[in-house]
Order: C-alpha cells, then sequence, then structure tokens
C-alpha cells in the first residue's frame, strides 16, 4: 500500500525530542510506510542540533538544520555561532534553523532575540544556507529583519506560517516559502486557510512540526510525521488539486529549497495535474508574455516542461499511454501548441477515436501563423479552446503579450474568438491577474464577443 500513496516531504520536524523517545524508530518507519520520501528535522538548540545531525546521519530519508530559537537566544555567543558554522558544513545539514523572533511566550528579552537573529541570518548568508524562521506574534518585525538583513540572498521558509495575506505577499516577494503544519485543519482556522488558497502552492512546503500541532483527526495526541499526509490533503481541497498534485508540487519545493531528492523529469511531453493530461509539444510561442512564468523557470506544478527536442507523433502516444485514463486531454505546456497544426489535429483525431475529451489552451493568433483560418480543420477534432485574451484594447495587449505580429495581434485574437464558436462547441477567454490587467473589462470584451471568460491567478500556473 505504500508505493501506491504519492511522496511527500515532512519539511519541519523536531524528532530529537523527549517525546519520542520510547518509539523513534518506530516513528520513522510510520513515515516511511505512509509514503513520507524525505524529513527535515529541526535543531533548536545547540544539544537539540547536535542531535538533529546525529539522526541525520543515521537515517538516509533525514536532513537536519541547525541554529537557536528565539526561546534560547541568551545562548548565542561567539562560541556558539563558531559551533553553528561547523555544524553547517556537515553534508546533510540542508538549512540554518529555526531562528526567529517569539513576541508570544518572550522567554528570552526582545533585544536578545533581534540580536540571536540578525547574526544568525549574517552566519547563513556567510555559508550560503537557507534560514528556517520561526515567527509568532513578532511580523512586521520579523519582515523588517529578513528585509535589513538581506535575507533574501539565501532564501528560506517561514515556518508554521501565522500572518496575514499581506505578510504572506511580503515573504514571497523576499523569494521565501511558507510552510503550514496540521494548523490547516483546525474548524476555527479560517484565516490560515484564505492564506493557502491565496498564494502560489509553488511557493508552498508542509510540515508537521511534531511532536507539536497535530492535524484535527489527532488534535490532543502527539504529531509524527506520517500525518503530514493530512495537512497536504487539505491543502489539496483548499488549491481545488489532488493529493498527488500537492505531493509532487511540495516536495519539489523542498527539493529546490533546501537541496535534497530528486526531481522527476519523466512528464515532460505528457504532464497530469487532477485528472487532465496536459500535453507539451513545443516551447515555441508568438508571445513573449511579461508575466509567463517561464522566462524564471519551466516548471508547471513541479512537472519540468522544458523540451530538449519537439517531441514526434509516436513520442507523445507512448508519453500518453491509455487516453482514457484522464478526464480530457489538453494541447497546452510551455508553448504556443498550434504552432504545430498538423500535429494536433492528427493527435485529436487519434485521442477522438477513443471518445476523449480533447481541449487546446492557445494564444489565438494561429490564423496569422498560418495565413488562414484554420478553425474549421478543428470542427470534430475540439470539444473545447480556451485562449488568452489578457487585455481590454490593442494597446495594453501588446504591452503584456508583447507578440510577434504586433498591433494586429489583439483583433486576430478577438476575431478568432468571434469565429471559435462556429467550429468548437466550448470556447473561453482568458486573462490572468496581472497587476494592472483590468479583468472587469476584459470580461466585458469576453461578453461582447459571445463566449466564456475566466480568469487564471498570475503567478500560479497550471
Amino acid at each position: 500500500m505504500a508505493t501506491q500513496l504519492p511522496a511527500l516531504v515532512d519539511s519541519h520536524a523536531h524528532l530529537d525530542g523527549r517525546q519520542f523517545e520510547s518509539d523513534r524508530e518506530a516513528t520513522i518507519q510510520r513515515a516511511l510506510q505512509n509514503g513520507i520520501s524525505h524529513i527535515l528535522t529541526v535543531g533548536c538548540d545547540l544539544q537539540s542540533s547536535l542531535a538533529s545531525v546525529a539522526l541525520a546521519e543515521q537515517y538516509e530519508q533525514i536532513y537536519a538544520s541547525v541554529g537557536v530559537h528565539p526561546h534560547d537566544a541568551t545562548e548565542i555567543t561567539p562560541a556558539t555561532l563558531a559551533q553553528l558554522k561547523d555544524l553547517l558544513s556537515h553534508a546533510k545539514v540542508v538549512a540554518l534553523g529555526e531562528i526567529g523572533l517569539d513576541f508570544f511566550r518572550d522567554r528570552s528579552p526582545r533585544e536578545t532575540q533581534r540580536s540571536a537573529f540578525r547574526q544568525q541570518i549574517q552566519l547563513a548568508r556567510e555559508v550560503g544556507k537557507p534560514i528556517i524562521v520561526h515567527d509568532r506574534d513578532a511580523h512586521d518585525e520579523v519582515v523588517q529583519i529578513l528585509q535589513e538583513e538581506d535575507a533574501a540572498a539565501v532564501g528560506g521558509v517561514l515556518h508554521c506560517f501565522s500572518g496575514d495575506l499581506a505578510m504572506a505577499r511580503k515573504c514571497l516577494e523576499l523569494g521565501f516559502y511558507l510552510s503550514f503544519p496540521g494548523t490547516i485543519t483546525y474548524p476555527k482556522n479560517d484565516a490560515a486557510r484564505e492564506v493557502v488558497r491565496a498564494i502560489p502552492i509553488d511557493r508552498m512546503l508542509v510540515e508537521t512540526d511534531c511532536p507539536y500541532l497535530s492535524p484535527q483527526q489527532f488534535r490532543g495526541k502527539r504529531n509524527e510525521p506520517a500525518y503530514v499526509r493530512y495537512t497536504a490533503e487539505r491543502v489539496a481541497e483548499i488549491k481545488g488539486l489532488s493529493i498527488e498534485d500537492v505531493a509532487r508540487v511540495t516536495s519539489r519545493n523542498s527539493f529546490d529549497l533546501f537541496g535534497f531528492g530528486t526531481v522527476d523529469q519523466t512528464s515532460k511531453i505528457a504532464y497530469q495535474i487532477r485528472d487532465s493530461l496536459y500535453l507539451n509539444i513545443t516551447n515555441r510561442c508568438t508571445n513573449s508574455c511579461i508575466f509567463c512564468a517561464k522566462f524564471d523557470d519551466f516548471v508547471v506544478k513541479g512537472h519540468e516542461l522544458k523540451l530538449d527536442h519537439e517531441p514526434s507523433l509516436d513520442e507523445i502516444k507512448q508519453a500518453i499511454g491509455n487516453p482514457n485514463d484522464y478526464a480530457e486531454v489538453v494541447f497546452c505546456g510551455y508553448g504556443e501548441p498550434l504552432l504545430r497544426l498538423e500535429l494536433v489535429k492528427e493527435l485529436a483525431g487519434w485521442l477522438k477515436a477513443q471518445g476523449v475529451k480533447v481541449r487546446v489552451n492557445s494564444d489565438g493568433q494561429a490564423n496569422l501563423v498560418h495565413g488562414r483560418n484554420i478553425l474549421p480543420e478543428l470542427k470534430g477534432l475540439v470539444d473545447a479552446i480556451s485562449i488568452s485574451l489578457n487585455a481590454a484594447n490593442a494597446t495594453d495587449y501588446q504591452h503584456l503579450c508583447q507578440s510577434s505580429y504586433g498591433e494586429q495581434s489583439y483583433q486576430a485574437v478577438k476575431d478568432f474568438l468571434c469565429q471559435a464558436s462556429e467550429y468548437i462547441p466550448e470556447v473561453t477567454a482568458s486573462a490572468v491577474t496581472y497587476p494592472g490587467v483590468d479583468i472587469a473589462a476584459c470580461r466585458e470584451v469576453a461578453e461582447q464577443l459571445g463566449v466564456q471568460f475566466r480568469t487564471r491567478e498570475y503567478q500560479e500556473v497550471g
């Protein structure tokens, strides 16, 4: 059964804690049997940091971070920092933390906390390791210190994130990830769930913070790494994704941040999100949209989509496997699929012959590309098409999308949308919620053209 579970990373655990003294080995084995591929066990002082490193040495799947928690900020001395620096050179120590501010319990004087936080960020920058940040009732000062100490140079994660959406966005702007524990399963924690709903999953981790913060199903009992699955399931529910999607994305985020694990490279051509299969048949495009994520990387929901060549018909069919395993097959990827019109037609015909729903996501400029109206050629082959409208006028469109066809491209997109309904049953115009885009005006254009309209969240690809 364990092999069928999607692999998850518990990005924040305290396996050295006394709560695990009697069954630490059994706890770790339960995690592995429940599909937890990696566990990051986190130091809070020198003693727990040393214990975390020892656990990482003992188990292949466990990695460690070292640092001094704000509760123990008085422990920070030049000698402590030297010991931490030495530990940070260990091959399985991947981060400095947890560090930060805790103005709820105030177990160390606040000025001492601030100093310890700053000194450890400086150490992280010196050794080039990301940081794991503890923040409780100190939101504004945590962000301020991260900014002033240039923590963005190494990045990191705000663990057990408890700030509001405004703080979340500031942290994302600094390049930080946000991590969520079992508290998002608590019935009254709507505020945290709203943050989860609003931020891109590409900047999100899941954690247990065990032995603390058990999910609702085990509330009042000791938490453990196997229970990170309940948090991931709730993220999936909030984001409208599958648990497989959440596992793949959050695991990759952990790999990218901490440098452990192996990214699956097998889904470049055909990749699944939710119950749809997407086909990445080209990375070429007629647009160079200023909001396109591929100019940062070619990752969509944890899938690596940078092609080393444009796949052939046989390669694509092989990558698809049985198309009836999916609710629909979508020509999308990180490029404009209708640049390969003949291949799309042949593949769509093959899919339709097997009773599969076919959708195309396009920039709507195929008629300019091919010098003719190609929509009649898609009749009977394509069930739905989604066209990126993105603007309410030609000037804004060209500014945002930077089409190689210049100012004529926007009218061509509108004409394509208007004509598509004659040949394709479902036609949708879309717009990205990029800053400055007038979504209401885009919706009005779509209504005038007689097509459906939907918004796509900026920085939430796939």
